[in-house]
Protein backbone atom coordinates (compact mmCIF):
# COMPACT_ATOMS: atom_id res chain seq x y z
CA UNK A 1 0.00 0.00 0.00
CA UNK A 2 2.91 2.23 1.00
CA UNK A 3 4.40 1.73 -2.50
CA UNK A 4 0.90 3.04 -4.45
CA UNK A 5 0.77 6.12 -2.41
CA UNK A 6 4.04 7.13 -5.16
CA UNK A 7 1.82 6.45 -7.97
CA UNK A 8 0.42 9.50 -8.64
CA UNK A 9 4.00 11.02 -8.47
CA UNK A 10 5.91 8.66 -10.61
CA UNK A 11 3.06 8.53 -13.32
CA UNK A 12 3.74 12.45 -13.87
CA UNK A 13 7.21 11.84 -13.81
CA UNK A 14 7.11 8.96 -16.34
CA UNK A 15 5.08 11.23 -18.71
CA UNK A 16 7.58 13.98 -18.43
CA UNK A 17 10.56 11.28 -18.49
CA UNK A 18 8.71 9.70 -21.53
CA UNK A 19 8.21 13.17 -23.60
CA UNK A 20 12.10 13.61 -23.17
CA UNK A 21 13.55 10.40 -24.39
CA UNK A 22 10.85 10.42 -27.22
CA UNK A 23 12.71 13.27 -28.80
CA UNK A 24 15.71 11.17 -29.35
CA UNK A 25 13.48 7.87 -31.15
CA UNK A 26 11.90 7.53 -34.46
CA UNK A 27 8.28 7.39 -35.17
CA UNK A 28 7.74 3.72 -34.15
CA UNK A 29 10.35 4.00 -31.26
CA UNK A 30 8.40 7.52 -30.19
CA UNK A 31 4.85 5.63 -30.37
CA UNK A 32 5.69 2.33 -28.91
CA UNK A 33 6.99 4.36 -25.60
CA UNK A 34 3.75 6.35 -25.74
CA UNK A 35 1.77 3.03 -25.69
CA UNK A 36 3.62 1.53 -23.23
CA UNK A 37 3.23 4.64 -20.42
CA UNK A 38 -0.08 5.80 -21.07
CA UNK A 39 -0.74 2.12 -20.32
CA UNK A 40 1.54 1.87 -17.56
CA UNK A 41 -0.32 5.15 -16.10
CA UNK A 42 -3.94 3.51 -16.14
CA UNK A 43 -2.54 0.68 -14.78
CA UNK A 44 -1.30 2.63 -11.86
CA UNK A 45 -4.38 4.65 -11.81
CA UNK A 46 -6.24 1.83 -11.01
CA UNK A 47 -4.21 0.94 -8.19
CA UNK A 48 -4.30 3.89 -6.74
CA UNK A 49 -8.14 4.31 -7.80
CA UNK A 50 -8.66 0.59 -5.78
CA UNK A 51 -6.61 2.01 -2.64
CA UNK A 52 -8.45 5.20 -2.38
CA UNK A 53 -12.31 2.93 -2.66
CA UNK A 54 -11.31 0.50 -0.30
CA UNK A 55 -10.00 2.90 2.92
CA UNK A 56 -12.31 5.99 1.40
CA UNK A 57 -9.27 8.27 2.37
CA UNK A 58 -8.02 10.81 0.11
CA UNK A 59 -3.74 10.88 0.91
CA UNK A 60 -1.22 13.69 0.42
CA UNK A 61 2.11 13.16 -0.61
CA UNK A 62 4.90 15.86 -0.01
CA UNK A 63 7.31 16.44 -2.89
CA UNK A 64 11.25 17.04 -1.79
CA UNK A 65 11.96 17.91 1.81
CA UNK A 66 10.12 20.96 2.50
CA UNK A 67 6.96 20.72 4.55
CA UNK A 68 3.62 22.40 4.51
CA UNK A 69 3.41 25.56 3.65
CA UNK A 70 6.31 26.11 1.70
CA UNK A 71 6.66 22.74 -0.31
CA UNK A 72 5.00 20.92 -2.90
CA UNK A 73 1.96 18.85 -2.70
CA UNK A 74 0.12 15.79 -4.53
CA UNK A 75 -3.07 14.77 -3.03
CA UNK A 76 -5.08 12.05 -3.98
CA UNK A 77 -8.63 10.25 -3.42
CA UNK A 78 -10.98 8.54 -5.41
CA UNK A 79 -12.25 10.79 -7.66
CA UNK A 80 -8.74 12.02 -8.69
CA UNK A 81 -7.63 8.82 -8.95
CA UNK A 82 -10.77 7.67 -11.14
CA UNK A 83 -10.70 10.56 -13.59
CA UNK A 84 -6.46 10.09 -14.02
CA UNK A 85 -7.79 6.45 -15.14
CA UNK A 86 -10.30 7.72 -17.37
CA UNK A 87 -8.21 10.29 -19.28
CA UNK A 88 -5.59 7.58 -20.17
CA UNK A 89 -8.14 4.80 -21.26
CA UNK A 90 -9.63 7.77 -23.83
CA UNK A 91 -6.06 8.74 -24.65
CA UNK A 92 -5.34 5.59 -25.49
CA UNK A 93 -8.18 4.35 -27.77
CA UNK A 94 -8.27 8.01 -29.68
CA UNK A 95 -4.37 7.48 -30.49
CA UNK A 96 -5.08 4.37 -31.84
CA UNK A 97 -8.12 4.96 -33.83
CA UNK A 98 -6.44 7.78 -35.47
CA UNK A 99 -2.95 5.81 -35.54
CA UNK A 100 -3.18 5.20 -39.60
CA UNK A 101 -4.72 8.98 -40.22
CA UNK A 102 -1.43 10.29 -37.77
CA UNK A 103 1.10 8.22 -40.28
CA UNK A 104 -0.52 9.63 -43.33
CA UNK A 105 -1.52 13.46 -42.04
CA UNK A 106 2.17 13.90 -40.46
CA UNK A 107 5.38 14.27 -41.62
CA UNK A 108 7.76 10.79 -40.82
CA UNK A 109 10.54 12.81 -39.70
CA UNK A 110 8.24 14.99 -37.00
CA UNK A 111 5.92 11.62 -36.04
CA UNK A 112 7.86 11.82 -33.05
CA UNK A 113 7.34 15.29 -32.34
CA UNK A 114 3.38 14.27 -32.23
CA UNK A 115 3.89 11.72 -29.16
CA UNK A 116 6.13 14.25 -27.59
CA UNK A 117 3.17 16.67 -27.56
CA UNK A 118 1.14 13.92 -26.38
CA UNK A 119 3.21 12.76 -23.59
CA UNK A 120 3.43 16.61 -22.31
CA UNK A 121 -0.22 16.74 -22.40
CA UNK A 122 -0.22 13.60 -20.27
CA UNK A 123 1.93 14.97 -17.53
CA UNK A 124 0.14 18.38 -17.69
CA UNK A 125 -3.53 16.40 -17.29
CA UNK A 126 -2.06 14.26 -14.27
CA UNK A 127 -0.48 17.47 -12.91
CA UNK A 128 -3.84 19.30 -12.65
CA UNK A 129 -5.99 16.38 -11.57
CA UNK A 130 -3.60 15.29 -8.19
CA UNK A 131 -1.52 18.88 -7.55
CA UNK A 132 -2.53 20.36 -4.32
CA UNK A 133 -0.96 23.64 -5.29
CA UNK A 134 -2.14 26.58 -6.94
CA UNK A 135 1.27 27.43 -8.50
CA UNK A 136 1.72 23.72 -9.76
CA UNK A 137 -1.10 24.20 -11.58
CA UNK A 138 -0.71 27.47 -13.56
CA UNK A 139 2.70 25.82 -14.62
CA UNK A 140 0.93 22.88 -15.79
CA UNK A 141 -1.76 24.82 -17.53
CA UNK A 142 0.67 26.67 -19.57
CA UNK A 143 2.14 23.05 -20.36
CA UNK A 144 -1.01 21.95 -21.34
CA UNK A 145 -1.62 25.02 -23.95
CA UNK A 146 1.54 24.52 -25.15
CA UNK A 147 1.18 21.01 -25.73
CA UNK A 148 -2.29 21.12 -27.66
CA UNK A 149 -1.22 23.91 -29.85
CA UNK A 150 1.36 21.69 -30.96
CA UNK A 151 -0.98 18.83 -31.63
CA UNK A 152 -3.18 20.99 -33.49
CA UNK A 153 -0.44 22.92 -36.09
CA UNK A 154 1.26 19.28 -36.40
CA UNK A 155 -0.05 18.98 -39.75
CA UNK A 156 1.11 22.01 -40.90
CA UNK A 157 -1.54 23.10 -43.33
CA UNK A 158 -2.57 26.33 -43.54
CA UNK A 159 -5.90 26.28 -42.02
CA UNK A 160 -4.58 24.19 -38.58
CA UNK A 161 -1.58 26.83 -37.92
CA UNK A 162 -4.42 29.45 -38.11
CA UNK A 163 -6.56 27.22 -35.66
CA UNK A 164 -3.73 26.76 -33.55
CA UNK A 165 -2.73 30.67 -33.07
CA UNK A 166 -6.04 31.52 -32.44
CA UNK A 167 -6.13 29.00 -30.06
CA UNK A 168 -2.95 30.24 -28.46
CA UNK A 169 -4.43 33.78 -28.58
CA UNK A 170 -7.09 32.99 -26.67
CA UNK A 171 -5.43 30.27 -24.76
CA UNK A 172 -3.27 33.36 -23.08
CA UNK A 173 -5.98 35.18 -22.41
CA UNK A 174 -7.64 32.54 -20.26
CA UNK A 175 -4.25 31.60 -18.58
CA UNK A 176 -3.61 35.75 -17.74
CA UNK A 177 -6.66 36.16 -16.20
CA UNK A 178 -6.24 32.85 -14.26
CA UNK A 179 -2.83 33.81 -13.25
CA UNK A 180 -4.24 37.10 -12.12
CA UNK A 181 -6.39 35.73 -9.92
CA UNK A 182 -3.73 33.74 -8.35
CA UNK A 183 -1.27 36.78 -7.25
CA UNK A 184 -4.77 38.27 -5.52
CA UNK A 185 -5.76 34.86 -4.06
CA UNK A 186 -1.69 35.01 -2.72
CA UNK A 187 -1.47 38.15 -1.56
CA UNK A 188 -5.23 37.87 0.11
CA UNK A 189 -3.82 34.37 1.86
CA UNK A 190 -0.04 33.95 1.89
CA UNK A 191 -0.47 30.87 0.85
CA UNK A 192 -0.17 28.74 -2.31
CA UNK A 193 -1.31 25.26 -0.90
CA UNK A 194 -5.34 24.44 -1.70
CA UNK A 195 -6.01 23.31 1.64
CA UNK A 196 -3.97 26.49 3.22
CA UNK A 197 -5.88 28.68 0.99
CA UNK A 198 -9.42 27.51 1.73
CA UNK A 199 -8.87 28.22 5.70
CA UNK A 200 -7.87 31.84 4.87
CA UNK A 201 -10.54 32.46 2.48
CA UNK A 202 -13.20 30.82 4.95
CA UNK A 203 -11.48 33.04 7.59
CA UNK A 204 -12.18 36.41 5.24
CA UNK A 205 -15.45 35.19 4.25
CA UNK A 206 -16.37 34.96 7.89
CA UNK A 207 -14.73 38.52 9.29
CA UNK A 208 -15.87 40.18 6.31
CA UNK A 209 -13.04 41.91 5.02
CA UNK A 210 -11.56 41.92 1.30
CA UNK A 211 -14.80 40.67 0.34
CA UNK A 212 -14.82 42.75 -3.03
CA UNK A 213 -11.40 41.50 -3.77
CA UNK A 214 -12.15 38.05 -2.77
CA UNK A 215 -15.53 37.98 -5.07
CA UNK A 216 -12.90 39.14 -8.03
CA UNK A 217 -10.44 36.80 -7.49
CA UNK A 218 -13.43 34.12 -7.82
CA UNK A 219 -14.26 36.11 -11.08
CA UNK A 220 -11.23 36.36 -12.42
CA UNK A 221 -10.05 32.58 -11.98
CA UNK A 222 -13.45 31.19 -13.15
CA UNK A 223 -13.60 33.45 -16.16
CA UNK A 224 -9.89 32.07 -17.20
CA UNK A 225 -11.14 28.65 -16.73
CA UNK A 226 -14.20 29.34 -18.59
CA UNK A 227 -11.79 30.52 -21.28
CA UNK A 228 -9.84 27.53 -21.65
CA UNK A 229 -12.43 25.40 -21.71
CA UNK A 230 -14.36 27.01 -24.12
CA UNK A 231 -17.56 28.33 -22.20
CA UNK A 232 -19.81 30.10 -24.27
CA UNK A 233 -19.32 33.15 -25.86
CA UNK A 234 -15.76 32.13 -25.19
CA UNK A 235 -15.50 29.54 -27.47
CA UNK A 236 -14.53 30.66 -31.25
CA UNK A 237 -11.72 29.38 -31.39
CA UNK A 238 -13.08 26.25 -30.96
CA UNK A 239 -14.57 24.71 -34.10
CA UNK A 240 -11.54 24.97 -36.22
CA UNK A 241 -9.05 24.09 -33.01
CA UNK A 242 -11.15 20.55 -33.59
CA UNK A 243 -12.06 20.57 -37.23
CA UNK A 244 -8.41 20.67 -38.83
CA UNK A 245 -6.54 18.75 -36.65
CA UNK A 246 -5.98 14.97 -37.00
CA UNK A 247 -8.69 13.01 -35.77
CA UNK A 248 -6.63 12.00 -32.54
CA UNK A 249 -5.83 15.69 -31.64
CA UNK A 250 -9.35 16.37 -31.75
CA UNK A 251 -10.66 13.47 -29.49
CA UNK A 252 -8.26 14.10 -27.19
CA UNK A 253 -8.65 18.13 -27.07
CA UNK A 254 -12.48 17.72 -27.16
CA UNK A 255 -12.23 14.81 -24.66
CA UNK A 256 -9.13 15.79 -22.07
CA UNK A 257 -7.91 19.05 -22.49
CA UNK A 258 -11.12 21.02 -21.72
CA UNK A 259 -11.83 18.19 -19.09
CA UNK A 260 -8.71 19.09 -17.02
CA UNK A 261 -9.19 22.86 -17.35
CA UNK A 262 -13.01 21.95 -15.86
CA UNK A 263 -11.87 19.36 -13.54
CA UNK A 264 -9.23 22.04 -12.03
CA UNK A 265 -11.83 24.49 -11.80
CA UNK A 266 -14.27 21.50 -9.55
CA UNK A 267 -11.17 21.53 -6.79
CA UNK A 268 -10.48 25.35 -7.08
CA UNK A 269 -14.37 25.48 -6.15
CA UNK A 270 -14.32 22.67 -3.22
CA UNK A 271 -10.64 22.84 -1.98
CA UNK A 272 -9.61 26.20 -2.85
CA UNK A 273 -12.50 29.03 -2.60
CA UNK A 274 -15.10 26.15 -0.57
CA UNK A 275 -18.53 25.06 -2.21
CA UNK A 276 -20.44 27.25 0.27
CA UNK A 277 -18.25 30.26 -0.40
CA UNK A 278 -18.81 30.06 -3.70
CA UNK A 279 -22.77 29.59 -3.91
CA UNK A 280 -22.59 32.63 -1.73
CA UNK A 281 -20.88 34.63 -4.26
CA UNK A 282 -23.49 34.45 -6.86
CA UNK A 283 -20.99 33.72 -9.44
CA UNK A 284 -23.02 30.42 -9.89
CA UNK A 285 -25.82 32.93 -11.67
CA UNK A 286 -23.37 34.10 -14.27
CA UNK A 287 -22.14 30.16 -15.08
CA UNK A 288 -26.05 29.55 -14.98
CA UNK A 289 -26.76 31.83 -17.81
CA UNK A 290 -23.81 31.00 -20.27
CA UNK A 291 -24.26 27.26 -19.95
CA UNK A 292 -27.90 27.54 -20.82
CA UNK A 293 -26.84 30.06 -23.38
CA UNK A 294 -23.83 27.36 -24.46
CA UNK A 295 -26.43 24.40 -24.46
CA UNK A 296 -28.57 26.14 -27.09
CA UNK A 297 -26.31 28.23 -29.23
CA UNK A 298 -23.85 25.67 -29.94
CA UNK A 299 -27.20 23.27 -31.25
CA UNK A 300 -27.89 25.98 -33.57
CA UNK A 301 -24.81 26.82 -34.49
CA UNK A 302 -24.09 22.87 -35.35
CA UNK A 303 -27.39 22.44 -37.22
CA UNK A 304 -26.61 25.44 -39.18
CA UNK A 305 -22.66 23.39 -40.50
CA UNK A 306 -22.70 21.94 -43.54
CA UNK A 307 -19.19 19.87 -42.32
CA UNK A 308 -19.44 16.99 -39.97
CA UNK A 309 -16.17 17.71 -38.31
CA UNK A 310 -16.92 20.98 -37.46
CA UNK A 311 -20.80 19.92 -36.33
CA UNK A 312 -19.39 17.59 -33.74
CA UNK A 313 -16.99 20.28 -33.04
CA UNK A 314 -20.20 22.77 -32.07
CA UNK A 315 -21.99 19.78 -30.16
CA UNK A 316 -19.09 20.06 -27.56
CA UNK A 317 -19.48 24.19 -27.33
CA UNK A 318 -23.17 23.05 -26.12
CA UNK A 319 -21.87 19.88 -24.09
CA UNK A 320 -19.52 22.12 -22.25
CA UNK A 321 -22.25 24.21 -21.56
CA UNK A 322 -24.36 21.44 -19.62
CA UNK A 323 -21.77 21.12 -17.22
CA UNK A 324 -21.70 24.68 -16.80
CA UNK A 325 -25.18 24.51 -16.26
CA UNK A 326 -25.15 22.14 -13.54
CA UNK A 327 -22.28 24.57 -11.73
CA UNK A 328 -25.01 27.02 -11.80
CA UNK A 329 -27.26 25.11 -10.16
CA UNK A 330 -25.28 26.03 -7.19
CA UNK A 331 -26.10 22.15 -5.60
CA UNK A 332 -24.15 18.44 -4.59
CA UNK A 333 -26.49 17.00 -7.20
CA UNK A 334 -25.62 19.31 -9.86
CA UNK A 335 -21.79 19.00 -9.26
CA UNK A 336 -22.48 15.05 -9.08
CA UNK A 337 -24.28 15.85 -12.80
CA UNK A 338 -21.83 18.00 -14.17
CA UNK A 339 -18.98 15.40 -13.41
CA UNK A 340 -20.66 12.57 -14.92
CA UNK A 341 -21.29 14.36 -18.07
CA UNK A 342 -17.69 14.65 -17.98
CA UNK A 343 -16.84 11.26 -18.32
CA UNK A 344 -19.62 10.83 -20.70
CA UNK A 345 -18.88 13.67 -22.73
CA UNK A 346 -15.02 12.37 -23.03
CA UNK A 347 -16.09 8.37 -24.04
CA UNK A 348 -19.12 10.22 -26.74
CA UNK A 349 -16.98 12.80 -28.54
CA UNK A 350 -14.05 10.83 -29.19
CA UNK A 351 -16.53 7.85 -30.43
CA UNK A 352 -17.65 10.50 -32.57
CA UNK A 353 -14.57 12.20 -34.42
CA UNK A 354 -13.03 8.52 -34.88
CA UNK A 355 -15.93 6.95 -36.37
CA UNK A 356 -16.22 10.55 -38.38
CA UNK A 357 -12.95 9.78 -40.00
CA UNK A 358 -14.25 6.40 -41.17
CA UNK A 359 -17.06 7.70 -42.49
CA UNK A 360 -14.68 10.49 -44.22
CA UNK A 361 -12.34 8.19 -45.34
CA UNK A 362 -14.98 5.99 -47.81
CA UNK A 363 -16.02 9.69 -49.21
CA UNK A 364 -13.03 10.83 -51.05
CA UNK A 365 -11.58 12.25 -47.41
CA UNK A 366 -14.68 14.57 -48.20
CA UNK A 367 -16.34 16.45 -45.01
CA UNK A 368 -19.19 18.00 -46.50
CA UNK A 369 -22.86 15.81 -45.68
CA UNK A 370 -23.28 15.85 -49.37
CA UNK A 371 -20.43 13.52 -50.00
CA UNK A 372 -21.01 11.51 -46.94
CA UNK A 373 -24.52 10.07 -48.39
CA UNK A 374 -24.71 6.04 -47.95
CA UNK A 375 -20.76 6.15 -46.11
CA UNK A 376 -22.40 3.69 -43.19
CA UNK A 377 -22.42 1.34 -46.07
CA UNK A 378 -18.71 1.91 -47.14
CA UNK A 379 -17.53 1.80 -43.42
CA UNK A 380 -20.02 -0.42 -41.68
CA UNK A 381 -18.38 -0.36 -38.24
CA UNK A 382 -17.75 3.67 -38.74
CA UNK A 383 -21.15 4.22 -39.31
CA UNK A 384 -22.64 1.82 -36.30
CA UNK A 385 -20.29 3.79 -34.00
CA UNK A 386 -21.62 6.93 -35.04
CA UNK A 387 -25.15 5.87 -34.69
CA UNK A 388 -24.32 4.59 -31.30
CA UNK A 389 -22.95 8.17 -30.73
CA UNK A 390 -25.19 10.40 -32.17
CA UNK A 391 -28.08 8.36 -29.78
CA UNK A 392 -26.16 8.80 -26.54
CA UNK A 393 -25.46 12.67 -27.12
CA UNK A 394 -29.42 12.77 -27.93
CA UNK A 395 -30.48 11.13 -24.89
CA UNK A 396 -31.40 7.68 -25.76
CA UNK A 397 -31.72 5.39 -23.21
CA UNK A 398 -28.96 2.52 -22.43
CA UNK A 399 -26.37 5.17 -23.13
CA UNK A 400 -24.75 7.68 -21.10
CA UNK A 401 -25.84 10.97 -22.81
CA UNK A 402 -29.30 9.64 -21.25
CA UNK A 403 -27.87 9.37 -17.60
CA UNK A 404 -26.59 12.90 -17.96
CA UNK A 405 -29.52 14.46 -18.73
CA UNK A 406 -31.62 12.61 -16.22
CA UNK A 407 -28.90 13.69 -13.49
CA UNK A 408 -29.60 17.13 -14.97
CA UNK A 409 -33.33 16.87 -14.78
CA UNK A 410 -33.13 15.92 -11.38
CA UNK A 411 -30.78 18.70 -10.13
CA UNK A 412 -32.69 20.91 -11.69
CA UNK A 413 -36.01 19.95 -10.08
CA UNK A 414 -34.23 20.57 -6.33
CA UNK A 415 -33.69 24.24 -7.47
CA UNK A 416 -37.22 26.19 -7.18
CA UNK A 417 -35.94 29.60 -8.99
CA UNK A 418 -33.52 27.67 -11.43
CA UNK A 419 -35.52 24.47 -12.16
CA UNK A 420 -38.06 25.69 -15.19
CA UNK A 421 -35.12 27.16 -17.41
CA UNK A 422 -32.92 24.56 -17.05
CA UNK A 423 -35.92 21.81 -17.80
CA UNK A 424 -36.63 23.96 -20.24
CA UNK A 425 -33.46 24.79 -22.01
CA UNK A 426 -32.78 20.74 -21.32
CA UNK A 427 -35.90 19.80 -23.96
CA UNK A 428 -35.09 22.27 -26.24
CA UNK A 429 -31.34 21.43 -26.25
CA UNK A 430 -32.40 17.40 -26.68
CA UNK A 431 -34.51 18.32 -29.71
CA UNK A 432 -31.81 20.58 -31.32
CA UNK A 433 -28.96 17.75 -30.65
CA UNK A 434 -31.61 15.44 -32.47
CA UNK A 435 -32.17 17.56 -35.28
CA UNK A 436 -28.95 17.63 -36.26
CA UNK A 437 -27.58 14.45 -35.21
CA UNK A 438 -30.41 11.93 -36.29
CA UNK A 439 -29.98 14.05 -39.66
CA UNK A 440 -26.45 13.08 -40.02
CA UNK A 441 -27.18 9.13 -39.18
CA UNK A 442 -29.98 9.31 -42.02
CA UNK A 443 -27.78 10.69 -44.39
CA UNK A 444 -24.92 8.41 -43.90
CA UNK A 445 -27.66 5.28 -44.31
CA UNK A 446 -29.37 6.43 -46.84
CA UNK A 447 -28.81 3.94 -50.25
CA UNK A 448 -27.04 5.77 -52.86
CA UNK A 449 -24.59 4.35 -55.80
CA UNK A 450 -21.30 5.54 -54.77
CA UNK A 451 -17.92 6.48 -56.34
CA UNK A 452 -15.84 5.39 -53.53
CA UNK A 453 -14.71 2.00 -52.64
CA UNK A 454 -15.95 0.38 -49.22
CA UNK A 455 -13.44 -0.54 -46.62
CA UNK A 456 -13.51 -4.47 -44.68
CA UNK A 457 -13.54 -4.63 -41.63
CA UNK A 458 -10.64 -6.90 -41.49
CA UNK A 459 -8.81 -4.44 -43.02
CA UNK A 460 -8.93 -1.93 -40.37
CA UNK A 461 -8.90 -4.64 -37.41
CA UNK A 462 -7.48 -1.68 -34.84
CA UNK A 463 -9.36 0.50 -35.97
CA UNK A 464 -12.83 -1.94 -35.75
CA UNK A 465 -11.72 -2.90 -32.04
CA UNK A 466 -11.28 1.18 -31.07
CA UNK A 467 -14.43 2.09 -31.65
CA UNK A 468 -15.83 -1.40 -30.15
CA UNK A 469 -14.43 -0.18 -27.18
CA UNK A 470 -15.41 3.09 -27.61
CA UNK A 471 -19.44 1.80 -27.74
CA UNK A 472 -19.00 -0.49 -24.83
CA UNK A 473 -17.20 2.17 -22.32
CA UNK A 474 -20.70 4.41 -23.57
CA UNK A 475 -23.11 1.60 -22.84
CA UNK A 476 -20.99 0.84 -19.87
CA UNK A 477 -21.31 4.47 -17.72
CA UNK A 478 -24.83 4.01 -19.13
CA UNK A 479 -26.04 0.56 -17.70
CA UNK A 480 -23.63 1.09 -14.56
CA UNK A 481 -24.49 4.38 -13.76
CA UNK A 482 -25.54 4.26 -9.82
CA UNK A 483 -22.40 3.06 -9.05
CA UNK A 484 -20.45 5.62 -11.04
CA UNK A 485 -22.62 8.13 -9.51
CA UNK A 486 -21.40 6.93 -5.92
CA UNK A 487 -18.14 7.29 -6.62
CA UNK A 488 -18.83 10.77 -7.78
CA UNK A 489 -20.45 11.73 -4.66
CA UNK A 490 -18.14 10.29 -2.50
CA UNK A 491 -15.19 11.80 -4.03
CA UNK A 492 -16.20 15.12 -3.69
CA UNK A 493 -17.45 14.43 -0.18
CA UNK A 494 -13.77 13.93 0.42
CA UNK A 495 -12.86 16.89 -1.97
CA UNK A 496 -14.46 18.87 0.77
Amino acid sequence: MELIRNFPCLSIFMAMLSAIISSALKGNGARRLNTFVVTAVGVMSACVLYLTCTTGESYVYKMGHFPAPIGNEIRFGSLEAGMALFFCVIMLFSLNGGRKKIQIEIDPGKENLYYIMVDLLLSSLLALVYTNDLFTAYVFVEINTIAACGLIMIMESGRAIEAATRYMIMSLLGSGLFLIGLCMLYDMTGHLLMSYIQISVREIAESGTYMIPLLVTIALIVVGLAIKSALFPFHAWLPDAYGYSTVSSAAMLSSLVSKGYIFLLIKIIYRVIGFDIFVNSKIINVLFVFGLAGMIMGSMSAIRENDIRRMISYSSVAQIGYIYMGFGLGTTVGMVASVFHILSHAATKSLLFVSGVGLTDVSGEKTQFIELTGAAYRNVAAGLAFTVGSLSMVGIPLFSGFISKLLFSQAAVQSNIKMLPTLIALAVSTVLNAIYFMKTVIRIYTPIESKYPSVSIKKNRLYAFTLLCFVMLNVALGMCSQPITDWITQGLSVFA
